[in-house]
């Protein structure tokens, strides 16, 4: 198929430039029509004319999906055609990337192909939890409450992110003050006091050496600096990538003083509610369990996902692989066992999800009324240090022009 470039007029008056596929321009103009659209230009997508992307478009976030997802339910509940929904919601999407793989989708829905599969194309944009659910949602004639189920799950991981940007946006703010202060006082006091101490012709402490030195460093070496971080960010992200290097870091995140706790109550959050949406929805617990590990951004939690598909699928319980695991809270399994045992597998999955859900808010507050006071508490420290360090040459000095008079 090929691809044409359109300008075209929405119902609503909105213009819109953007590329559809089809088999020829008259099948091109066809489609568009369908959606409602006024053509005013359309051609085939050339060199010059076809959209150029350079790679820094922005994925869409939860909230986007959600946002999306609930607009969808909506349309389909209302007895809106797919195709039609789609071409509505292209208008409506804010997201540019989200918006252009709408668009796409709802071109290959008009073309004859399922929704599902017209979205796999787009599987950079559609995550695969949602693409799996709108697979089964038709199968089983319920694609309108697939969408809500998928809205609530979006909303509730928008408000989780939400909640651990905001415990980690004040103390990053003031981290990257504190530096800011040290390197400033570094740069521009202490080359001042050091010809003072200069003139003076003492002895200077150790701490004074200390702080004039890493003056030094910051003027005279911050070419060097800069080379060292460029060389430190490149190996971390070259480890970062490896196998070893994400479980390393998957295992650090759960083991930190602060944050560890943090880290597992939002993990564990996120796997149950995504393993109960999708078992939920009628999907083996199998297919749930790998679906999950790909969801998750933790690789550890990824492995015992994977591990639990294979027990699950040599006949074992889900339960039993989770007891086994360091990083699955015992409450997690036992709550699973219980719900095994008692056949409501997807209902003690959601409870899980919303008690973690709370636990990871309770916890994300306290851990930012903890971190306010002793981030200021550690700059006031770091000026304290520098200031003390400058003016104890001084101080001794008077002392000993004192004693001699």
């Amino acid at each position: 198929m090929a691809q044409y470039r359109y300008l075209a007029v929405e119902p609503g008056g909105r213009r819109v430039r953007a590329n559809i596929e089809a088999v020829d321009m008259s099948t091109a103009r066809s489609l568009l029509r369908s959606r409602g659209l006024t053509i005013i230009q359309l051609n085939e997508a050339g060199v010059l004319n076809q959209e150029i992307h350079i790679g820094f478009l922005k994925k869409p976030k939860a909230r986007d999906m959600s946002v999306f997802c609930r607009q969808m339910h909506s349309l389909l509940n209302s007895g809106v055609p797919v195709a039609r929904a789609l071409s509505i919601m292209s208008g409506q999407v804010q997201n540019k990337m989200l918006r252009e793989a709408v668009t796409d989708t709802g071109g290959r829905v008009e073309s004859g192909e399922s929704l599902s599969h017209a979205m796999r194309h787009k599987d950079d944009v559609y995550p695969q939890i949602l693409v799996s659910l709108v697979e089964a949602g038709e199968e089983s004639g319920a694609l309108d409450e697939i969408f809500e189920r998928m809205a609530i799950f979006f909303e509730k991981r928008s408000r989780i992110h939400g909640m651990i940007r905001k415990a980690m946006v004040y103390p990053s703010f003031i981290a990257v003050i504190m530096v800011a202060v040290m390197i400033i006082m570094s740069i521009v006091v202490v080359p001042q006091f050091k010809e003072m101490f200069d003139d003076l012709g003492a002895e200077l402490p150790l701490v004074t050496r200390m702080v004039v030195g890493l003056s030094n460093v910051f003027i005279y070496g911050w070419p060097f600096i800069l080379i060292g971080l460029a060389v430190l960010i490149f190996a971390y992200r070259g480890w970062k990538s490896t196998d070893s290097g994400r479980r390393t870091i998957g295992s650090i995140k759960l083991r930190l003083p602060i944050f560890g706790s943090l880290n597992t109550k939002t993990e564990c959050a996120s796997f149950a509610r995504t393993l109960a949406t999708l078992s939920a929805s009628g999907m083996s617990l199998p297919r749930a369990l790998q679906i999950t590990a790909e969801s998750l951004t933790n690789d550890l939690y990824k492995d015992i996902m994977m591990e639990a598909k294979e027990a699950v699928e040599g006949g074992n319980l889900l339960s039993q692989t989770l007891k086994g695991s360091e990083v699955i809270p015992s409450m997690v399994a036992d709550m699973i066992a219980i719900g095994e045992e008692t056949g409501n597998l997807d209902e003690m999955l959601m409870k899980i999800a919303e008690y973690y859900e709370e636990e990871s808010e309770m916890a994300a507050a306290t851990l930012t009324a903890a971190m306010e006071p002793a981030i200021i508490v550690v700059l006031g420290v770091a000026v304290g240090f520098v200031v003390l360090a400058l003016y104890m040459p001084m101080i001794s000095y008077y002392q000993d022009m004192s004693a001699l008079g």
